[in-house]
């Protein structure tokens, strides 16, 4: 057992989606100082490029700019990253979005946004992606880790209907996806956050001391919380976790109702 390689990701390449912020952004900052080469995707190409020069600092980092809501622009970002790689170890599949409306309003258009991108798109990115991943099973275990929410586990006082339904599916793919590909040498497994602060949880910004009153651990997540998660599944250390998806979010889901 040799602990000074049993978490470090050197030598490996990493597509993190949504990494120019927020969760993916801290996930991307994991691996590149764990020793990755990472490549992060966001729609916004100002944003994406901002982020990959700022991570560049850390290590390689790439931006390449796609809207992965889409086949096309899935079938896009699959063309460029393997222009320039022959394979991928890790892929994150934490682009996300989220719509809030009254029930009696809530509108097929934020519906759509919402499952399309939290669901659709991971399944179809690692569809596209799976035969470049499963190039590195000869090596070691490609890895795929999906990034659902406390809010598919739990409900919360917010009217955000599609997304609690789609960090639900998102979880149970996981598992489903994880029993299809294990044999392809690639690993699926997950992370459902809590309270991280980020453009999509203004709260855990704005409201952070009343939100980690409520919170057991007493504080909401930092950076570090959420790359430990990421670099541990992505790393030989988390090549036994298959189709579970892990919970960091200071035990708020445990707390009684």
């Amino acid at each position: 057992m040799d602990l000074t390689t049993l978490f470090r990701l050197d030598g490996r390449t990493a597509l993190v989606t949504g990494g120019s912020r927020g969760i993916g952004k801290m996930i991307a900052e994991g691996y590149l100082r764990s020793g990755a080469r990472v490549y992060i995707s966001s729609r916004k190409a100002d944003e994406c490029q901002a982020a990959a020069a700022e991570l560049s600092a850390l290590g390689e980092c790439v931006a390449l700019p796609a809207d992965v809501s889409t086949t096309s622009g899935i079938d896009d970002l699959v063309g460029r990253y393997t222009e320039r790689e022959p394979a991928l170890d890790i892929l994150v599949n934490n682009a996300g979005a989220a719509w809030g409306a009254p029930f009696a309003e809530f509108p097929e258009s934020g519906w759509d946004k919402v499952m399309d991108l939290n669901v659709k798109a991971p399944f179809f990115l690692t569809q596209a992606l799976a035969p470049v991943i499963a190039r590195r099973a000869g090596d070691h275990l490609g890895k795929v880790v999906n990034i659902a929410s406390i809010d598919g586990i739990t409900t919360s006082a917010n009217e955000t209907y599609s997304y609690h339904a789609s960090k639900a599916g998102v979880m149970h793919l996981t598992r489903r996806m994880a029993m299809r590909l294990a044999g392809d040498g690639i690993i699926v497994s997950g992370i459902a956050p809590g309270a991280f602060a980020s453009k999509m949880n203004r709260d855990a910004i704005d409201r952070a001391e009343e939100l980690s009153a409520a919170i057991p651990a007493g504080r909401v997540g930092v950076p570090e919380d959420m790359a430990a998660a990421a670099i541990y599944l992505a790393s030989r250390a988390g090549d036994y976790v298959v189709g579970e998806t892990i919970v960091v979010d200071g035990g708020v889901v445990h707390i009684t109702r």
